[in-house]
Order: C-alpha cells, then structure tokens, then sequence
C-alpha cells in the first residue's frame, strides 16, 4: 500500500513538470507568431527578422532555466499547495511575458521604421 501511495505521490510531482514544459511549448508557438506577425504588419526588414530570431533563442534560453526550475522543485519536497501556489503564479508570468515581449516589437518596429525609413 506504501508503494502504491508513492508512485502516485510521484505521478503527482511530474505532473507540474510536464504542465509546465506544456505551457512552455504553447506560448513560446504564440510568442514567436505573434512576433511574425506583428513584424510582417510593420513592413519588417531583414534585420528586424534578425532580431526575431535573437528574441526566440533568448526565450528559449528562459524556458530552459524554468524547466529546470521546476525539477528541482519537484525534487525539493515542497507540499503539494506550495507547488500549486508556484505553478500558478509561473505560468501567469510566464504568459505575461509571451504576450507582452512579442508586442514589444510594435514601438521597435515603429522607432526602426521611422530612423530607417
């Protein structure tokens, strides 16, 4: 019965892992289209699209480290409403910061288009 109690204990840790890497994949999806998009409304140049792809590799680099959050995390031995409390406030900044970044690049658009012409 131990055993039992265990393994779900521990199917229940993974699973803020594997949420979180989910949540991870969708919003980098909606960063980098929002990022194109919004890129390709503002009549975007070559280095623009560079930039895009500088912005990406930094988020992805993020990502990372929030995974790796998270593992040591569930490695830590928090109770499980320390881990809900966490897992909460990460993706809401985490989505914040998805949405927010990738319209960053409007005034940066805009100020680019207006120096460069």
């Amino acid at each position: 019965m131990a055993t039992l109690s265990n393994n779900s204990a521990r199917a229940q840790q993974t699973g803020f892992c594997k949420r979180i890497s989910t949540h991870l994949a969708s919003a980098l999806v909606v960063f980098c289209l929002l990022q194109i998009f919004i890129v390709a409304r503002m009549g975007g140049s070559l280095v623009l699209h560079l930039g895009i792809i500088v912005a990406i590799a930094g988020y992805a680099l993020a990502a990372r480290g929030l995974e790796r959050r998270w593992e040591m995390l569930e490695q830590g031995g928090l109770s499980q409403s320390g881990l809900t409390l966490r897992f909460r406030r990460d993706v809401l900044q985490l989505w914040s910061a998805s949405i927010i970044g990738a319209l960053l690049w409007i005034p940066v658009a805009i100020i680019f288009r207006a120096v460069f012409g």
